[in-house]
């Protein structure tokens, strides 16, 4: 059964950084062979695509990003990971982890999805 387990978010003051991590257990190498994406989600808005990295390693982040978050992963470690830097109180949202084996921008295209990560920013 595949799982996504997301961790690493928090509490920051803005201006901070997290980098959050996402481990997926249950497939073949589904890391290296799944498109991979984060989202997010603040209460009263909808789930919105914050970074896709596809399997050739193609990124897309959302417009919002400005150059603060990047998306990578570790193939062997099957883990996929988000640095957020120069946070904002409106990156204050639930993060979740999703896996797909096709690229896609909507959330409702994915398959797979973690339990999600709580990331607050204050100031």
């Amino acid at each position: 059964r595949i799982q996504l387990v997301e961790s690493g978010g928090g509490s920051v003051q803005a201006g901070g950084s997290l980098k959050l991590s996402c481990v997926a257990s249950g497939g073949y190498d589904m890391v290296y062979s799944y498109y991979m994406a984060w989202f997010r989600q603040a209460p009263g808005k909808e789930r919105e695509m914050v970074a896709v990295l596809e399997t050739r390693g193609k990124t897309t982040y959302a417009d919002f990003v400005k150059g603060r978050f990047t998306i990578s992963k570790d193939n062997a470690k099957e883990t996929l990971y988000l640095e957020m830097n120069s946070l904002e109180p409106e990156d204050t949202a639930m993060y979740y982890c999703a896996a797909n084996t096709y690229s896609s921008l909507r959330p409702q295209a994915y398959r797979y999805w973690g339990q999600g990560t709580q990331v607050t920013v204050s100031g």
